[in-house]
């Protein structure tokens, strides 16, 4: 199957811009050209590659095409970099981030990344059940996700282990846990949850009793506010220890449960693409998430042919 590298760089076009306008726009050419383009390669690959809607979608074929794109970008990028001795001004590499992870640790690696790479990245916010289908499609190139399993065509190394506190508002706590972490106490205790797939305070319910639990819930999809809703007596929740240690020595929080938080493993999920940039923030990720929450031994997997579990959600 031949696939002019042309067409190659219109598809990731399109999927980056979300419409056959917009890669249009940034290449410079007319929508029908990009169209005439896209249809060569359905031709060529005998296969719809995208589903037309607003914002366009990528079939499972469409997947694979995208893969390769994104392969090819990177692999110019490098080629580039080397001929200059300088940033090659190439495209953005696309990352996922775990949202907890991205407001606590990630951007000061990125920062630093950039620095001694001099590469750009484009950071795609998702909870673990996304992630690794965005690796999977071919929108990210790497990831940080709590899944083991390395995603087909990728490698999946531990980087860290994170600890998530149960805490509340000083005042809160008397309220609502004054005779200790009860099943009846965490029955009527209002929590904040992050969104409908952060199971957090659930594991930390299920620690302390059996019983069937539906106590009160408010969901809060950012990771600063999530605190803050902590802090102005909302509900108690699971907070990244890193993010809660200041609230924490401040007295604006406390643990319900010392000295016993729900762990959560991280990995670090790539491409298996030779590529001095992704090798350099690989390196640099496993650094800054070691002198950040502690380092432990890591392990390594390659992806084979099959799915991909999860182990927990990150949110």
């Amino acid at each position: 199957m031949d696939l002019p590298v042309e067409h190659l760089r219109t598809f990731a076009a399109i999927v980056d811009e979300g419409s056959l306008e917009g890669a249009a726009r940034q290449l410079h050419v007319t929508p029908s050209a990009i169209s005439q383009r896209l249809s060569g390669m359905e031709r060529r690959t005998g296969s719809v590659l995208l589903q037309r809607t607003r914002p366009i979608a990528v079939t499972e074929a469409g997947a694979a095409v995208l893969r390769a794109a994104r392969q090819l970008e990177r692999i110019v990028d490098d080629v580039a970099r080397e001929l200059s001795g300088g940033p090659s001004g190439g495209t953005a590499i696309p990352l996922v981030v775990n949202a907890d992870s991205l407001a606590t640790w990630v951007v000061p690696a990125l920062a630093r990344a950039a620095r001694e790479t001099d590469a750009r990245f484009e950071v795609l916010r998702a909870d673990e059940t996304v992630s690794t289908e965005l690796l999977r499609r071919g929108a990210a190139m790497a990831g940080l996700t709590s899944t083991r399993e390395a995603v087909p065509g990728c490698s999946s190394t531990r980087v860290v282990v994170d600890r998530y506190l149960a805490v509340a508002e000083p005042g809160f706590a008397a309220e609502h846990f004054a005779g200790g972490i009860t099943a009846e106490a965490l029955r009527s205790a209002p929590h904040v949850e992050f969104d409908r797939h952060d199971v957090f305070q659930q594991r930390f319910i299920r620690r302390h009793t059996r019983a069937p639990i539906s106590p009160p819930r408010h969901f809060i999809p950012s990771s600063a506010e999530f605190l803050q809703a902590i802090e102005l007596g909302m509900g108690w929740g699971m907070v990244p220890e890193l993010q809660c240690r200041d609230a924490l020595a401040d007295g604006r929080v406390v643990e319900l449960d010392p000295g016993r938080p729900v762990t959560l493993p991280l990995y670090w999920q790539r491409w298996n693409l030779r590529s001095p940039v992704l090798d350099r923030l690989s390196a640099i990720l496993a650094e800054e998430a070691s002198a950040a929450l502690g380092a432990l031994g890591t392990g390594t997997t390659t992806g084979a042919a099959g799915a991909a579990g999860p182990v927990r959600t990150a949110r």
